[in-house]
């Protein structure tokens, strides 16, 4: 009786995550999805390497003088497969979107991204723009840029790859535009994966990651609407006493979900759920080259038994509705 109820992408999806709780009888669409954190790049044959989610319980160990170990994780059975063209990544991006009645926040190259919003749904691709330094582009340029109207979020800012604090001073001129244009800015703080000083950002810094490190910058810009990128991960002492101070500051769990142990991801989320926070909090995957993440991420929300129906809808679409100001109706 129950296979006669569901649609075949349904059951697929029942049979990926173990749940039905978000498959819907085939005269409805999926409850809605919205993913706060999709990388839009070109596809590097030979960068593209195949991916295990979370990390075993023991990260890689390695010796100064051999090559550091990838911050990938490859020891597993069955690793999620990297796309190897572009047009093989934006037919599964797009297919999944659709499947699972997907919006998604999108930065990185702007031609991939108009190419997926040309693929996709209308409005379900909501470009943003991404800055580490002000070495990247001028205020005047980014103020343009922002101006023009297809950006619709400033995204991902990353000076902690630089070694630099959220609250330095010299990103402050593109803050301020963000602020008086009513754009919603996502920071990275937190994890940067698994030896990423030795591989390839030596001037990352991990203290550059405490989320108190953004009050500064919260205090010059009152009307600035942050969410924090990996949601501080590991910091989460640091991450809720941000929280608490500052009423409007929201995250996402996209990278930590899938790149640490189960175990420990779900004692993260958990944890700020118990803190009162699960009405802020959003879903996300830091999606990249590997279609399957998509699924993959889904499943640690769908089985957290620790969140009700009510909640997991809060991270999957009913926070960032409300963050991101969007129409709901759009998305039924």
């Amino acid at each position: 009786m129950l296979k006669r109820l569901l649609t075949l992408p349904c059951l697929v999806l029942l049979l990926l995550i173990g749940s039905y709780s978000y498959c819907q009888d085939s005269l409805k669409k999926h409850l809605p999805i919205i993913d706060v954190h999709v990388h839009a790049m070109k596809v590097n044959p030979a960068f593209a390497a195949d991916m295990c989610p979370w990390f075993l319980s023991n990260m890689p160990g390695g010796d100064p003088n051999q090559p550091a170990p990838a911050f990938i994780n490859t020891d597993c059975a069955q690793p999620l497969k990297a796309a190897k063209s572009d047009k093989e990544f934006q037919d599964a991006l797009v297919a999944t979107m659709n499947r699972l009645n997907m919006t998604i926040i999108a930065s990185g190259d702007a031609a991939v991204i108009r190419n997926w919003q040309k693929a996709a749904a209308p409005g379900r691709v909501i470009p943003s723009i991404g800055i580490s330094s002000s070495k990247d582009m001028t205020v005047v340029a980014f103020t343009d840029s922002l101006s023009a109207g297809f950006y619709k979020v400033m995204g991902e800012v990353a000076p902690q790859y630089g070694g630099m604090s959220p609250s330095d001073t010299s990103l402050d001129g593109y803050f301020a535009a963000a602020e008086k244009l009513n754009i919603p800015v996502g920071i990275h703080l937190g994890t940067g994966g698994n030896g990423m000083a030795n591989i390839t950002s030596p001037k990352y810094r991990a203290s550059m990651g405490n989320p108190l490190l953004l009050e500064d910058l919260l205090a010059r810009h009152p009307k600035l609407k942050v969410w924090v990128m990996h949601a501080g991960y590991p910091m989460i002492d640091e991450m809720i006493a941000l929280m608490g101070a500052n009423a409007y500051v929201y995250v996402d769990v996209a990278g930590m979900i899938w790149s640490y142990p189960l175990a420990e991801v779900n004692d993260y989320i958990k944890r700020l759920v118990q803190a009162g926070f699960g009405k802020r909090i959003m879903y996300g995957t830091d999606l990249m080259v590997w279609p399957k993440l998509l699924e993959t991420s889904i499943g640690v929300i769908e089985n957290a038994d620790y969140l009700s129906f009510d909640q997991k809808r809060d991270i999957f679409f009913n926070n960032a509705v409300r963050f991101f100001r969007l129409d709901e109706r759009k998305y039924k």
